[in-house]
């Protein structure tokens, strides 16, 4: 993977606790980074990270052609107090939007390990604390102590992230992550003893979606997203077809099959729950 070293940056934005600004010591590393789809920097060199292998509760999801919506209090917010506190942040100060307005140190010393950029130009990355483990611009390989090293596994380690897994992670890490999500689960961790997922939140509209359905946020954004559509329908009884719509492509790693999102999703009236644990899905990216 690409090392980058540099800075994380909080102030006048909104981390979550899955994404956060980073700005490299030299922002011409931007451009090392592979894949079809290019890094979004912004004036200062600064860019989205969207941290691999994990997704935290929504804290400010827009849906296409709605508002912005959160999943349930307190455990996105408490992903995005983990993050930040655990890169080095302290006594940040949030706005009522959820915007840094202060925070101690303003920067943060860090680093990015990455294999590429999403669609939307965030750089996806492993996130780690202090000095780079290898000179930044040059390739390393990525073994499971290091990843010990990132916010990733970290978030995972808490029960405050939800396992979602891209089909560049490479495979040890991937299961590096499992072991920690299922030693978070077991312990009753953050969001598990509330999680949903497999056993069907009820869902009869976007109140209740962002009000009391602790889900999967992949599964709570294409939720959003559907009920947006529908313009007040609560109905799910075209849930699985608009997922066959979007055409989210997963491998099931249990059963070696390559097929859509809606094969492991179930709709029952008002309900819905992924039929598979999330650490047996991986994703392809667009």
């Amino acid at each position: 993977m690409l090392v980058i070293e540099g800075s994380y940056r909080v102030l006048g934005a909104r981390p979550d606790g899955d994404s956060v600004r980073f700005a490299p010591a030299d922002p011409a590393h931007w451009g090392l980074v592979p894949g079809p789809h290019r890094v979004r920097a912004n004036r200062s060199g600064a860019a989205q990270l969207r941290l691999d292998g994990i997704d935290t509760l929504e804290t400010h999801y827009v849906p296409a052609h709605g508002s912005e919506l959160g999943q349930p209090a307190p455990f996105g917010e408490d992903a995005a107090d983990e993050l930040t506190a655990w890169l080095g942040f302290a006594a940040v100060l949030r706005d009522g939007h959820g915007t840094v307005t202060s925070s101690e140190p303003a920067a943060a010393p860090g680093f990015v390990l990455t294999r590429g950029a999403d669609v939307n130009g965030r750089c996806v990355a492993l996130a780690g604390r202090g000095p780079a483990p290898a000179p930044s611009g040059t390739w390393l390989h990525v073994e499971p102590a290091l990843l010990g090293r990132t916010a990733n596994l970290h978030q995972l380690r808490t029960g405050l992230a939800y396992p979602t897994y891209y089909r560049k992670l490479f495979a040890d890490l991937r299961e590096a992550m499992t072991r920690a999500t299922l030693r978070a689960r077991s312990e009753g961790l953050g969001v598990w003893p509330l999680d949903q997922t497999p056993y069907g939140a009820k869902v009869d509209g976007l109140a209740s979606l962002s009000e009391t359905a602790v889900l999967l946020p992949k599964l709570f954004r294409r939720l959003a997203d559907y009920l947006t559509l529908g313009a007040g329908d609560p109905s799910l009884a075209g849930f699985r077809a608009y997922l066959d719509q979007r055409d989210d492509r997963v491998l099931v790693l249990s059963r070696g099959q390559f097929t859509g999102l809606s094969t492991v999703v179930e709709t029952d009236a008002q309900t819905v729950r992924l039929t598979v644990p999330p650490e047996d899905l991986v994703f392809e990216e667009r």
